[in-house]
């Protein structure tokens, strides 16, 4: 009878052990994942929902309208983004980037440290052998790009098992998918960062290179077309800066995914085609900046991660640091 238990026991083991190694061994199945694999795989995966607006992760919201690019409303719509993916984790933006003094400057959204992330990571559930999908509202492009930034963090502190849901929880909400409502709840997770991978990781000393003509990256710049002319200012964080960095190539981030209702990734071929027309190498070495090292990580997944460019990087100060360390711009001015 004792041997009967103790075998019995060992079984039960082992199918424990099997179903947990099959757990930690889910594996994403690339850097974008649509809403159906998600569908599919939910109680596979870690999910981190990356916002500013996290009142909106717990409450109900209200049908409403789509607004256009042109600023016109639509009659019909996604719902506005309200309540979150089923098991997803907030992941409150603000906690994402960190906020430092150079030459007594005070720089915000720059990389966090590296004991930071890593106690942000555990709150949030994340353990070494996850297996994450990040989301975000989705409602809008700049929605997808915190999603990028949290993406290229964990790129950059040495976990690969992660991908972003295209289009974020807006695309899943728009196919029907049932939400959740409240706060999220989670074990702490036992995430420690492998690496610090410098070589995704572009500094202003980096820039200062490009636009004095040494070096063979291009300099690409996401922020818009006006932005980058000078014929409107940059956002306050890049002190309303007017013009861009000498040397930098425009190509804006609106021109990397749609933004009528849900912020999906266009097609990366089609990507590179309107690239070549704004003279932009997608396959050649290449540091991206915005106004603050958002947008421009956006621009940085779908170069490293979709077109398989490894020479890819990310200024995360990017105007906002150039601006407030005074250095110089070009403008049609």
């Amino acid at each position: 009878m004792n041997l009967r238990r103790i075998s019995l026991a060992g079984a039960l083991f082992c199918v424990l052990a099997l179903l947990s190694a099959t757990a930690s061994a889910t594996q994403v199945p690339g850097p974008l994942v649509d809403t159906q694999w998600l569908r599919n795989n939910l109680d596979k995966v870690v999910i981190l929902d990356v916002r500013k607006d996290v009142k909106s992760f717990e409450r109900r919201g209200k049908r409403a309208g789509a607004v256009n690019p042109c600023g016109v409303a639509q009659r019909k719509g996604p719902r506005k983004v309200a309540g979150h993916i089923p098991g997803a984790m907030l992941v409150p933006w603000n906690k994402v980037t960190a906020k430092r003094k150079i030459a007594g400057k005070e720089i915000k959204a720059l990389l966090p440290a590296k004991s930071d992330f890593e106690r942000l990571m555990q709150k949030s559930g994340v353990d070494n052998d996850s297996a994450l999908v990040i989301t975000s509202k989705g409602e809008a492009i700049i929605h997808m790009a915190l999603a990028a930034r949290l993406f290229w963090t964990l790129k950059y502190f040495g976990f690969d098992n992660v991908a972003l849901l295209d289009g974020g929880t807006a695309q899943w909400i728009k196919d029907k998918q049932k939400l959740e409502f409240g706060r999220s709840k989670t074990k702490k997770g036992d995430f420690k960062a492998t690496a610090e991978r410098a070589e995704i990781l572009a500094s202003m000393e980096d820039v200062e290179k490009l636009a004095a003509g040494q070096g063979t990256d291009q300099l690409v710049d996401v922020r818009s077309t006006s932005e980058y002319l000078g014929l409107t200012a940059s956002g306050k964080l890049a002190r309303g800066v007017k013009g861009h960095v000498s040397g930098a190539k425009s190509f804006p981030i609106s021109l990397y995914a749609d933004s009528f209702g849900t912020a999906t990734l266009y097609d990366k071929d089609r990507i590179k085609q309107v690239a070549a027309l704004f003279k932009v190498d997608t396959e050649a070495p290449t540091v991206f900046m915005c106004s603050a090292g958002v947008m421009a990580s956006l621009a940085w997944f779908v170069t490293y991660e979709l077109m398989g460019n490894q020479n890819a990087r990310l200024y995360d100060g990017s105007m906002h640091e150039w601006s407030h360390s005074g250095k110089s711009v070009v403008s049609i001015d």
